[in-house]
């Protein structure tokens, strides 16, 4: 005899029902002896929170949820994003949008919601892609200065390897953003009313032809490289999924993250180089004596794209693969693992 589905909905809800009722009464046995319980909570916890979809209220007392931790993980990557992004809006609002104000009078507010914020996206998202690799550059410099693998890095250092993958996934999303905030130019009013003026004083001067074969390849160029820039940074966020990574082996994981990883840094900062094309030795760039923003986003991944290059040196990078091997300098045996710089 076939039984209802709706019968065997039932049932395997009440088993599953049944299950988080044990898990319930293991926390509560283990939360009597205070020394396990504290070390047995948190895991009785999450699989009790997986086991069955419960609404808050259904929660034993003795569970505090609001004690829980919320993205401790996304904290300093999320704050550290946040303030980059507000000195890049505050840098770039002085440049494009008062001091024409005050200089000539211009009213250019109207660049604050799209171009204004469309300079601060991308440089905050090459900045935090630099600071997903700077770590890592930081770590083998380390581990050459101490000629050994066994001494332990800084507290600040560790923490911030460990939140690489966050500061990657941010860089992404932002660099996602650039790209849709620039396909969004052309339905701009502002453009429209610019193309107009421009049509207009191309007749004005009686010119047959405005094409300008700079112009034209800096963007191509340009344009080309921000597109496989953001397409292998895709990549990079897919690979970085638990249900992709956990099909990789330490190898093949490594090596997308960091081939892939300083190519799409390579290529994001050579779109920002091409962008400023000739902007680098124009003087008009430097209004009230500060350099164009694209100069500022490309001095830290540059930094970062030039140390590794000499990290790679057949000379270095030898030497570092020993070590990391297990080698140590002769000099070096014998110390404690609690050297820091």
């Amino acid at each position: 005899m076939e039984r209802d589905p709706q019968d065997l909905g039932d049932d395997h809800h009440e088993e599953r029902f049944q299950l988080c009722e044990v898990e319930l009464a293991q926390l509560q046995l283990t939360q009597k002896e205070p020394e396990e319980g504290e070390v047995l909570s948190g895991l009785s916890q999450r699989r009790l929170l997986s086991a069955v979809a419960m609404e808050e209220f259904e929660f034993p007392a003795s569970i505090h949820l609001q004690k829980m931790p919320l993205f401790p993980k996304w904290h300093l990557p999320l704050k550290l994003m946040a303030v980059l992004m507000a000195v890049a809006f505050v840098y770039t609002f002085l440049r494009d949008v008062l001091q024409p104000y005050v200089s000539n009078g211009k009213n250019d507010f109207y660049k604050i919601p799209i171009l204004v914020l469309n300079k601060v996206l991308p440089w905050t998202s090459i900045t935090l892609l630099a600071l997903v690799y700077l770590p890592g550059i930081l770590a083998a410099l380390l581990q050459l200065h101490r000629g050994t693998k066994y001494s332990r890095f800084p507290v600040w250092l560790e923490n911030w390897m460990s939140v690489r993958k966050q500061l990657g996934l941010l860089a992404f999303l932002l660099a996602c953003l650039h790209a849709i905030y620039s396909l969004s130019y052309p339905m701009r009013r502002s453009y429209r009313y610019k193309l107009l003026n421009w049509a207009y004083q191309q007749v004005q001067h009686k010119k047959e032809s405005a094409w300008v074969e700079d112009d034209v390849w800096r963007m191509e160029i340009y344009i080309s490289l921000g597109i496989l820039g953001l397409g292998i940074l895709a990549l990079l966020a897919i690979s970085s999924l638990p249900s992709v990574s956990d099909t990789l082996n330490w190898r093949e994981f490594q090596c997308v993250q960091r081939t892939l990883g300083y190519t799409a840094l390579l290529l994001c900062t050579a779109h920002a180089l091409v962008y400023g094309w000739k902007k680098w030795v124009e003087l008009k760039q430097y209004v009230w004596y500060t350099p164009p923003s694209f100069i500022l986003a490309c001095f830290l991944p540059a930094m970062v794209l030039l140390v590794k290059a000499v990290l790679v040196m057949p000379c270095l990078d030898k030497r570092l693969d020993r070590i990391r091997h297990g080698w140590e300098r002769p000099s070096r045996k014998g110390r404690s693992d609690k050297d820091s710089l």
